[in-house]
């Protein structure tokens, strides 16, 4: 649930804090677990909304935003394009779950990307769905900026996994 996931989700990211030195490690163990969420997640998503196939990436950066965060966070971030061609987006939480029992970043670990776990399951959920993306944290209100934004670049659609078998 998402109480449960909130309240040890602090608890993960000091654990993996103690066991790297580095922030990049930490923030890159915290990808690759939100990675492996997203892959899994996206089964659920897809049965418990019962929402159609997305047309273009402005309907997906929507779907993210209106329907997933709600879903499974509880907040709605809002959306908008940064690129002329329409496939960078960027979700901006005026709230983000993931921080309310945080007060601020040690700092020695100003280069912690805290909620990076975020952009690992943004980024496996969509390519379980034939979509290449890059998810990134463009600002974070942990870090002194005034808003958390998550950037997302689509890449390509990634071709059918049927084919690359033969």
């Amino acid at each position: 649930s998402r109480e449960l996931f909130v309240l040890t989700y602090g608890a993960l990211v000091a654990q993996l804090c103690k066991d790297y030195e580095k922030d990049e490690d930490v923030n890159t163990c915290l990808d690759r677990m939100g990675y492996g969420i997203g892959v899994r997640l996206i089964d659920d998503f897809l049965a418990r909304s019962a929402v159609k196939k997305c047309r273009s990436y402005s309907e997906t950066a929507d779907m993210i935003a209106q329907v997933a965060f709600k879903m499974y966070l509880g907040v709605t971030p809002s959306v908008s394009c940064s690129s002329a061609a329409g496939n960078e987006f960027s979700l901006i939480l005026d709230k983000n779950p993931l921080v309310d029992f945080v007060e601020e970043l040690p700092a020695e670990r100003a280069s912690l990307c805290y909620c990076n776990i975020l952009c690992g399951v943004i980024r496996g959920a969509l390519e379980m769905v034939h979509l290449a993306a890059e998810v990134t944290f463009l600002q974070d209100r942990l870090k002194g900026d005034a808003v958390t934004e998550i950037g997302i670049t689509f890449l390509r659609k990634a071709e059918d996994r049927k084919h690359k078998r033969n």
